[in-house]
């Protein structure tokens, strides 16, 4: 596990621009975090790391997914109006993934059973004001720091 700590949303952006620049094509980032933790901002900064336009990120909560272009698709999931649990197969992410995009999930808790082999868990929690605490499990190929 790697722990960073931001004191803005533009650190939790740059954060995930660092990692972005490890993802490969079929990779799944999973995102846990409460309301306003600032999951949506860590997508903006993989998608700028992705090659994507950042500007183009919002939070995908009515249509469930949106996809970006960039070096490597990105294929972006919100499941916080989702009342049942789903399974992967079910969202077409796993087709996603294996089309060669990279796959991220906000409230990834609202998948069914544990993060599949190969995830990255991204764990976001408020410390306060501006502040986050951003842990993150799994293999990029790539380190962060």
């Amino acid at each position: 596990m790697t722990v960073f700590h931001s004191a803005s949303e533009a650190e939790t952006e740059a954060v995930a621009e660092r990692l972005a620049q490890g993802l490969r094509a079929g990779d799944l980032v999973l995102l846990y975090g409460d309301l306003g933790a600032g999951k949506t901002a860590f997508v903006r900064g993989l998608a700028r790391g992705l090659g994507a336009d950042p500007d183009e990120v919002s939070s995908p909560t009515f249509t469930l997914v949106q996809e970006y272009g960039a070096r490597v698709p990105l294929h972006h999931a919100d499941l916080y109006r989702v009342t049942t649990r789903l399974d992967v197969q079910e969202l077409g992410l796993e087709e996603a993934a294996a089309d060669g995009a990279v796959v991220t999930v906000e409230w990834a808790d609202r998948l069914a059973g544990d993060p599949p082999p190969g995830a990255i868990c991204v764990r976001i929690s408020d410390e306060g004001g501006d502040r986050r605490r951003i842990e993150v499990t799994g293999e990029s190929g790539h380190s962060t720091r």
